[in-house]
């Protein structure tokens, strides 16, 4: 019997894991110097690569706690699906009641944001299903001349109607 490779634990694999539950630096870094230049008068402020470490860990952290006690929200209500309710439930019971109203508003912003953004789209591909019916109404003419056993006419067609949609 051959004996079972030996798993080598990879270090690289723990330095991804950690990698991939860290905050974006780039979004914490605009995040953080926006609200700090709100609250400065100073207008700029600097924060060193530290200072950014510890806000993206603080955040990351928060974010395990609220979604945990969420969770468990979740669970007792014997659902598996976390619905923004149970996030503001969350908030309230971690002692965070002054963040439901001002990311109720954050909320709704977006969505609206959204919704607008969705009816560009919609207008946009509103024309293509029009294009995919009229291919596919000049396609079955094609089929039904082919089903008659008309196969000269066939080859006329498809010419015809190649050279019809390049017009």
């Amino acid at each position: 019997p051959n004996p079972k490779p030996i798993r080598i634990p990879n270090r690289n694999r723990k330095k991804k894991m950690s990698e991939a539950e860290e905050l974006p630096r780039s979004i914490v870094r605009r995040v953080v110097k926006y609200k700090l230049s709100r609250c400065s008068e100073d207008g700029e402020i600097s924060v060193s690569k530290d200072g950014l470490l510890a806000f993206s860990e603080s955040g990351r952290i928060f974010i395990h706690y609220l979604s945990a006690t969420a969770n468990d929200i979740c669970k007792e209500s014997k659902r598996q699906i976390i619905n923004v309710e149970n996030v503001f439930k969350a908030l309230e019971e971690t002692e965070f009641p002054e963040f439901v109203c001002p990311l109720k508003a954050s909320l709704e912003e977006f969505r609206k944001k959204n919704a607008r953004k969705k009816v560009v789209v919609s207008k946009g591909k509103e024309d293509e299903p029009k294009k995919k019916r009229k291919l596919e109404g000049e396609s079955s003419d094609k089929g039904e001349g082919s089903e008659k056993g008309e196969d000269n006419d066939k080859g006329e067609d498809s010419d015809k109607g190649v050279s019809g949609d390049d017009q």
